[in-house]
C-alpha cells in the first residue's frame, strides 16, 4: 500500500486544505470516514467537510464517560450542519466484565489498567468503524504533544490497514482558533474553562497557562504514555 500512499501524497502536494479534502472526497467517496471527538481541530474539519459534501461518514466514539459539554457540542454541530453523526459505543458485555474485575475507576491504578479501559471503550469501537473504510481523517496536529511530533499528513495506518490523513498536521493552535472564531464554528465550552484537550470526564482536567496542550489528559502519567492507543502504530 505504500505506492497508493505515495501516489496520494504526490497528488496532494501543494494543495490547500479545502482542495486536499475535496481530493479525498472524490477519490474515496463513501469509503472515507472522519473520526471526531469534537475538539477544536475536529470542529474545523467538520466545518470544511460539510461545506464540500454531505456523503462523508462522520463518526464519534461514545465511551460512556464523556463530559456533558461534549454531548452539547455534538448536538450543536448536528443542528448547525444538518448532519447525522454516527455514534460507536463499546460492547456492553466487555465494559461490564472489565468493571466487575477491576472497578469503575481502574484507570487510576496503573498504565496497564488505563490502557485496558481505553481498549474496551475506544479502540474496539474504532476498529469496528474503520473496517468499513479505505481511508480515515483525524484532527491530529504535531504541536499537540511529544507523542505526535512525527505524524505525517498522509500515511499508511498499518495497525488498522487503511490510509490515514491528518490534514491539520502542521496547523498551530492559533490557526485552529482563528478559523473557529472567523467561521462561527460550534466548539466544546470546556475549552473556555482551560481544557485544550478533552477526553473522558474522569481522565481530563484543566491545565495551567503555558502547560502542554495535553497536560490535562491522564495527568497522573508521564507525557510519553499519554495516548489511548487510537493513534499508535505497532511498527
Amino acid at each position: 500500500m505504500n505506492k497508493e500512499v505515495n501516489d496520494l501524497k504526490d497528488q496532494a502536494q501543494g494543495l490547500e486544505i479545502r482542495d486536499l479534502l475535496a481530493l479525498l472526497v472524490e477519490r474515496f467517496c463513501d469509503r472515507l470516514g472522519f473520526a471526531t471527538s469534537f475538539g477544536g481541530e475536529d470542529q474545523v474539519l467538520t466545518d470544511l467537510l460539510c461545506g464540500l459534501s454531505s456523503s462523508v461518514s462522520i463518526f464519534t466514539l461514545d465511551t460512556g464517560r464523556l463530559p456533558q459539554e461534549t454531548y452539547d457540542c455534538m448536538a450543536a454541530t448536528q443542528k448547525k450542519y444538518g448532519v447525522t453523526i454516527e455514534i460507536a459505543f463499546p460492547q456492553h458485555q466487555q465494559v461490564e466484565e472489565m468493571v466487575k474485575q477491576h472497578g469503575p475507576n481502574l484507570f487510576y491504578d496503573s498504565v496497564e489498567n488505563r490502557k485496558r479501559c481505553c481498549g474496551v471503550r475506544k479502540i474496539e469501537p474504532l476498529k469496528r468503524q474503520l473496517k468499513k473504510l479505505d481511508a480515515w481523517i483525524t484532527g491530529l496536529r504535531r504541536e499537540q504533544s511529544v507523542t505526535r511530533q512525527d505524524i505525517d499528513t498522509i500515511s499508511w495506518d498499518d495497525t488498522n490497514g487503511l490510509i490515514k490523513i491528518c490534514p491539520l498536521a502542521d496547523w498551530t493552535d492559533t490557526q485552529v482558533w482563528d478559523y473557529i472564531r472567523k467561521n462561527d464554528v460550534p466548539y466544546n465550552k470546556l475549552h473556555d474553562q482551560g481544557y485544550p484537550s478533552i477526553g473522558c470526564q474522569p481522565c481530563t482536567r484543566a491545565v495551567e497557562q503555558g502547560q502542554d496542550v495535553r497536560a490535562g489528559r491522564w495527568w497522573w502519567e508521564d507525557p510519553e504514555q499519554k495516548e489511548c492507543g487510537l493513534h499508535w502504530d505497532k511498527r
